[in-house]
């Protein structure tokens, strides 16, 4: 967004809303009129495991907090970012019900907190999803490939802002609590969010992650594993005769 647009946006965002702390007007991820209102971060350092003898375990960020990204109101373009703390009153509700959904498609569910295969927390980077996978799973099949191959690299979540506040040059808009319950994390193709997050579908057998390179990363590998592996040379050391002092032979 040009810093133009954005202070245009700000001036008649000032004049036209009530308080600082009214929520975005028609919120969205782009300047089109249907264009969803969703928040998602790119993945990066990707890994596929398996976890015991059977199963996936995922691990990834479904929002970034304190990193700015764009989005639109009624009036045109501001800032959003998501405070640290935000989801520490919604991830202690009761009976939180959160699934782990593709493309925010509620029947394409491959985790949910209810039955105890997601988890959720909040850390220093955000939102911190973990869930345990069913490989037997059709959804779980069809997006486990694409994340290895990075075809997918986003996630996003579905939720309700409960409190925020506008900047007083009504440019930045910052999310201070948000409701998940209810809503949901998902794996997607693209978001609002620009921001990265570590993710990892994980588990105890490093040779399943080898099964899953191309011939190129293969060789990357191998050639770090053997630069680890090749033990270093041992300088030998001759002791004099004549003053015992010790001379190091390169």
């Amino acid at each position: 967004m040009s810093a133009t647009t954005l202070r245009a946006a700000a001036t008649v965002r000032a004049a036209e809303v009530a308080a600082p702390a009214d929520r975005p007007s028609r919120r969205r991820s782009a300047e089109e009129e249907t264009a969803p209102a969703r928040v998602s971060v790119r993945v990066r350092d990707l890994q596929i495991r398996e976890a015991g003898s059977t199963g996936l375990q995922f691990r990834g960020y479904a929002s970034v907090t304190d990193a700015s990204y764009e989005m639109w109101d009624m009036f045109g373009p501001y800032a959003e970012l998501v405070s640290p703390g935000a989801f520490a009153k919604t991830l202690g509700t009761p009976e939180l019900d959160v699934p782990l959904v593709l493309q925010h498609q509620d029947l394409r569910r491959i985790a949910r907190t209810t039955n105890g295969s997601l988890r959720l927390a909040e850390d220093d980077n955000g939102l911190l999803v973990e869930a345990d996978l069913d490989p037997e799973d059709r959804d779980v099949d069809y997006i486990v490939p694409k994340l290895r191959s990075r075809l997918i690299d986003e996630m996003s979540f579905k939720f309700r802002i409960t409190s925020g506040q506008w900047s007083p040059d009504w440019m930045e808009y910052h999310i201070n609590e948000v409701d998940i319950h209810r809503g949901d994390v998902a794996i997607v193709g693209y978001g609002a969010n620009p921001h990265t997050a570590g993710a990892s579908i994980r588990g105890s057998d490093p040779l399943a992650l080898v099964r899953s390179l191309d011939e190129e990363q293969a060789r990357t590998v191998l050639a770090a594993l053997t630069a680890r592996l090749t033990p270093a040379t041992t300088p030998r050391v001759r002791i004099s005769d004549e003053d015992t002092r010790l001379r190091v032979i390169s």
